[in-house]
């Protein structure tokens, strides 16, 4: 079931990846996560242009993989620019697209609507898609009046509610939301992620899409879709787009729980990163299932340990 994650154990612990060259040659693509792989907030990760120059270099297919949904393909693609680096726009699979790449691949009616807990990314997305939506940054502002006897209308022809990160995250959303799918019948709980945390700024870490999805969650007792990592749905969207073998992919990421077990659930290889959320005591903690292939400081590793091996 989509949303339904198992956890990979390894009866090893991760190794320190030491061969970078013999990693490279026996896979076709890597998968990034963005942010704490490539950027932390606004900011470069140090030798990620490098890195990325040499694996295409290699003939490897990049592609880039984030579960933040504040922004679109697009717009994603615009900060890639920004921040100097090459990258299409096919090569970006965002949680906001997952979204409405989902609703797609089950043939989610144009006449129903999508009630939207979350940003901007998710609604262009959505009207890229042709799907009519409501609700977004335009309800952040809105305030209950709770007062005797007040109650609250709701669309009844919202067919589904998509649960992102929301800065502008409020009580009228919880409320709408779960109106929604506690009352019209059939109503789909889509998440992009349940992430616990993120980063906004590269100073520290911030509560992440999780804590909106919890609300909805708690307050409707129903288990969300989740489209993001870890879940299979983008993995497996990638390798029939690309037409990829799954045994042919490295999965590199910061997070063991989202990134790691993504490429696990997925039947790729795992190399995470020390570069984001997780450090090495994290990694080695005995209450720690999740094991990847590799490890390293960060991505710049692939280069200088391929430099270094020839």
């Amino acid at each position: 079931m989509l949303g339904s994650f198992k956890f990979s154990v390894k009866a090893a612990s991760a190794e320190p990846l030491k061969d970078a060259n013999e990693l490279i040659n026996s896979v076709e693509t890597f998968i990034f996560d963005c942010d704490g792989v490539i950027w932390k907030g606004d900011n470069l990760i140090e030798g990620v242009p490098e890195t990325l120059d040499m694996l295409r270099s290699k003939g490897k297919r990049l592609v880039f993989v984030t579960n933040n949904s504040t922004k679109s393909r697009k717009q994603y693609g615009k900060k890639f620019e920004t921040l100097g680096l090459a990258v299409n726009e096919e090569e970006i699979f965002a949680s906001s697209f997952a979204a409405s790449a989902y609703l797609q691949s089950i043939d989610f009616p144009k006449d129903k609507k999508v009630y939207v807990i979350g940003e901007d990314g998710i609604l262009k997305e959505l009207e890229l898609a042709g799907f009519q939506y409501l609700g977004g940054p335009d309800d952040g502002n809105k305030k209950i009046e709770l007062k005797p006897g007040f109650y609250m209308e709701h669309d009844e022809n919202v067919g589904a509610v998509v649960v992102g990160f929301d800065r502008y995250f409020n009580y009228y959303k919880v409320q709408y939301g779960t109106l929604c799918i506690r009352e019209n019948p059939g109503c789909l709980f889509i998440a992009t992620n349940r992430d616990a945390v993120t980063h906004l700024t590269d100073a520290q870490e911030w509560a992440g899409g999780g804590s909106m999805v919890g609300a909805i969650r708690g307050s409707t007792q129903k288990e969300p879709v989740v489209v993001g990592k870890p879940s299979t749905f983008m993995m497996d969207y990638l390798s029939k787009k690309f037409n990829i073998l799954k045994s042919q992919i490295c999965m590199v990421g910061d997070r063991l729980d989202t990134d790691v077990l993504f490429g696990q659930n997925g039947g790729c290889k795992s190399l995470l990163v020390l570069s984001g959320v997780t450090n090495l005591s994290m990694l080695r903690s005995p209450e720690n299932p999740i094991q990847p292939d590799f490890y390293t400081s960060k991505v710049s590793d692939l280069l200088s340990l391929t430099a270094a091996s020839v």
